[in-house]
């Protein structure tokens, strides 16, 4: 069974930095891909950026680029999401998934196999 912690949620005024973490267990897929996404309340599920096991390749939402950096300890499975400057429009909560293989690394949730609870991400203008 896959399973999930994800912790590093909060409230924080717009400007400020939060660092979401992502620890994933229960899979031994060879390659795969580990991405966070949102859904704000009244929209749809969106995908914020994606980083693959195999070759450390980073995708990332245009809205984000600049701002978020994902990365990957391999060794603990984890992922964290640096979020920095963030907006009011930031507001959401954030899951974490993963895809399994064969892999593509769109940041499209429907090809995600498995997903965290989330973590709420409030940033007050």
């Amino acid at each position: 069974e896959v399973q999930f912690v994800e912790s590093g949620g909060g409230l924080v005024q717009a400007g400020g930095s939060l660092r979401l973490s992502c620890a994933a267990s229960g899979f031994t897929f060879d390659d795969y891909v580990i991405g966070w996404f949102r859904q704000a309340p009244g929209k749809e599920r969106e995908g914020v950026s994606s980083i693959r096991s195999s070759d450390g390749s980073t995708y990332y939402a245009d809205s984000v680029k600049g701002r978020f950096t994902i990365s990957n300890d391999n060794t603990k499975n984890t992922v964290s999401l640096q979020m920095n400057s963030l907006k009011p429009e930031d507001t959401a909560v954030y899951h974490c998934a993963v895809e399994g293989p064969p892999v593509t690394a769109h940041l499209v949730p429907l090809i995600y196999d498995y997903w965290g609870q989330g973590t709420q991400v409030t940033v007050s203008s």
